[in-house]
This record gives C-alpha cells, structure tokens and sequence, in this order.
C-alpha cells in the first residue's frame, strides 16, 4: 500500500523507517554508487536500496529492491547480510522544516557479474563504480554509504 505524500510525511515525522541498501559490487570488488535525485541524501552518491513495506517479508523485499534500483531480478539468497545500521538525516523527502528522517537500514552486499545497460533512474541520475579507497575519499559520497566500508564501523 502507497501512502499519500501527507501521510507518509506524518509517518517520517514520528517513526523510524525500515529499509534495505545493496551494497553492489563487481568482479573487481568495486562498489556501485548512484547519485541520488531525491530527498534525504539528495546530490550524494549512495548505494542503491529502498524502504520494506509495512507485512512485505524481508527476501520480498531484497527482490523488489533489487528489481526497482538496479532493474534485475534477483535472488534474495544471492544478498549477504552485512549488519544493521541507523541513518539519520536533517530533512526529509519534501523539504517539510522541522522534520528529520530516521532509517534502520538492513545493508546487503551482493556481487553481480551484470548489470542492465540503462539502470532505472526513478532515485539515482547517474551512476559509477568506485574503489573503496575512492568512495572513502569522495567529499560527494554520503557518510552513511561510507560507514558500510569504514574500519571502525
């Protein structure tokens, strides 16, 4: 169920949000990042993912995010879990002041031999490949896409 711009803004406003983040590597071992369109997050790169609907299993979700982010269908069992994380943002998706965002995100890491020529553009306007080095020392890369690489994390 798609809730109205309104309500979800009401959601975000007084609930944490669960979601999924792919963490996509290639046969090199670097990182897909996209440069994300919307609010939070907006003008960073960050890895591709989106929030788990209220009864969707978790290996249902993999699968729609996978499809949605990256326009592939995937198995759930082909994402390794790599932890749970809090991502905290100053906005929101509208802009609305006053009102922070506040994700428990569930990171995935995936290793995919291919992807579509043209990924879906509805989150990211543009994506890259990065080294680990290189996200790390990209001011433009988000520090919560960061965190999944950082030592101290």
């Amino acid at each position: 169920m798609k809730l109205d711009p309104k309500t979800f803004l009401e959601v975000v406003k007084l609930s944490p949000l669960v979601s999924i983040d792919l963490i996509v590597r290639d046969s090199q071992g670097r990182v897909l990042l996209g440069l994300r369109t919307n609010r939070p997050a907006q003008n960073t790169w960050f890895v591709p993912g989106g929030r788990i609907a209220k009864d969707e299993r978790i290996a249902a979700a993999l699968a729609r995010v996978a499809r949605e982010e990256l326009g592939i269908e995937m198995e759930p069992s082909q994402a390794h879990f790599k932890g749970v994380y809090e991502h905290l943002y100053p906005d929101n998706f509208a802009n609305e002041p006053g009102i922070d965002t506040h994700y428990i995100v569930l990171a995935h890491e995936v290793w995919l031999r291919h992807l579509p020529d043209k990924l879906p553009a509805d989150q990211h306007h543009d994506f890259r490949w990065f080294s680990v080095p290189e996200l790390l020392a990209d001011p433009q890369v988000h520090p919560n896409t960061k965190a999944y690489f950082s030592a101290s994390v």
